[in-house]
């Protein structure tokens, strides 16, 4: 297979990046394409859908380690399950799938056609391998069983972040931010109310501390 193209990102590491694409719908990511698929042509139609399916590569996990049981985060990390009921990035083929809605085309660049996109899940530089519209007709089922992760789809913390360091992001960002916080970046199997984490984001570390279901921001750095 070739990559296609690649998506541009706040993230710079894994971690902190949202468990699903669409659960922050403020975090925007760039798809640029790679120099032979350059064509503005490619897109043609593509303006008639307002979502797209990614396939993508897990490109920081190590090739060739997989296991059929994992341990799914949001459960801890103590209970197992196949490989093939998650969506865990140690498969036999790293391959990531996720659902984007389309924010703007662009097909005259510097770069070549553009594709802006919101609600990602992706760390920056991720290689894209393919682009498909998203049909609701066919693709959404509103009335299908979600498995384990159902019982998560409501969870969120509430964030306290400080204007002070808020203020330090571009408008456009905050939101996105926040949302990201919302959604926990713990490991799911970490409480210590006293550890300091800390999330990359838009060219800074932020540092937050959770108790009682609150996350409170103590400190951003430039990266």
């Amino acid at each position: 297979m070739k990559m296609i193209a690649r998506i541009h990102t706040d993230f710079v590491e894994k971690f902190g990046i949202p468990r699903q694409s669409g659960l922050v719908p403020e975090i925007m990511g760039r798809i640029v394409f790679e120099p032979e698929f350059r064509e503005a042509d490619a897109l043609r139609g593509i303006e008639n859908y307002s979502y797209l399916w990614l396939l993508w590569q897990f490109s920081e996990v190590p090739e060739g380690k997989w296991s059929p049981l994992v341990r799914p985060p949001r459960l801890g990390g103590n209970m197992k399950v196949g490989v093939f009921a998650t969506r865990s990035p140690f498969r036999p083929n790293p391959i990531g799938l996720s659902s984007v809605k389309i924010e703007q085309i662009e097909l005259y660049t510097d770069e070549g056609p553009v594709i802006t996109v919101s609600g990602v899940d992706l760390m920056d530089g991720t290689p894209i391998y393919d682009i498909k519209p998203y049909l609701p007709h066919v693709d959404c089922h509103p009335e299908a069983l979600g498995g384990f992760s159902g019982q998560f789809k409501d969870y969120s913390l509430r964030v306290d972040c400080p204007l002070e360091y808020l203020n330090l992001f571009p408008e456009e960002k905050r939101n996105a931010l926040l949302g990201v916080l919302a959604q926990d970046p713990r490991p799911a199997y970490q409480h210590d109310v006293d550890r300091v984490y800390g999330v990359s984001f838009a060219g800074y570390n932020v540092q937050f501390k959770v108790a009682d279901k609150v996350l409170t921001v103590c400190g951003v750095e430039e990266l």
